[in-house]
């Protein structure tokens, strides 16, 4: 891994989430382990080490915006977002917001997906914004909103994620962007 990308987390928060976090094998396909993280995010206490985690390196002041990915991101970045006295910013799914908008399509493993932000009533020009999602897999979806905020104007400020599959590529993709991951799966 390229740790001078990475903060380091506390090994109580990566504890607690390995604590609380589901594994189901062969999901969504065979050969697949999913990891549910909506044990750890019920739990008050897990929950709490997760967005205390999501916040590390950042302060109240240090960026203008804290963008989620839709959809669990939603939830992490609300809180995050509370914890920095900032303004959320919901980073959707295709379809999901009326025209005009800005997007930014991109390739999944299984795909292709597009993500999009208003066109109206935001101005992102040369604000600081935090990215936080659940899961750090291929970089996919985090490289995506990275370009998305890019072509907005937007500066951002670093990334922040709960689960970080290894081996897929994601951490290399998202190379020069400031990366903080909770645990590993």
């Amino acid at each position: 891994m390229n740790q001078s990308s990475s903060v380091t987390v506390s090994p109580a928060i990566s504890s607690s989430v390995e604590r609380l976090m589901r594994r189901v094998e062969d999901f969504p396909s065979a050969g697949v382990q999913f990891c549910d993280l909506t044990p750890v995010l019920a739990d008050p206490d897990g929950f709490d080490a997760v967005v205390h985690g999501l916040v590390a390196g950042h302060e109240v002041g240090s960026v203008d915006y804290v963008a989620g990915l839709d959809a669990r991101g939603f939830l992490l970045a609300g809180a995050v977002a509370v914890r920095l006295h900032t303004g959320v910013l919901a980073i959707r799914k295709a379809g999901k917001l009326p025209p005009p908008v800005h997007s930014r399509s991109y390739e999944l493993e299984y795909g292709a997906a597009t993500l999009e932000l208003p066109a109206d009533g935001l101005d992102l020009r040369g604000k600081r914004v935090l990215v936080v999602d659940d899961v750090l897999a291929t970089g996919g979806t985090l490289g995506a909103a990275v370009g998305l905020l890019g072509d907005c104007g937007a500066i951002v400020a670093g990334l922040s994620v709960v689960l970080e599959v290894p081996g897929l590529g994601g951490r290399d993709r998202l190379a020069g962007t400031p990366l903080t991951c909770l645990t590993v799966a």
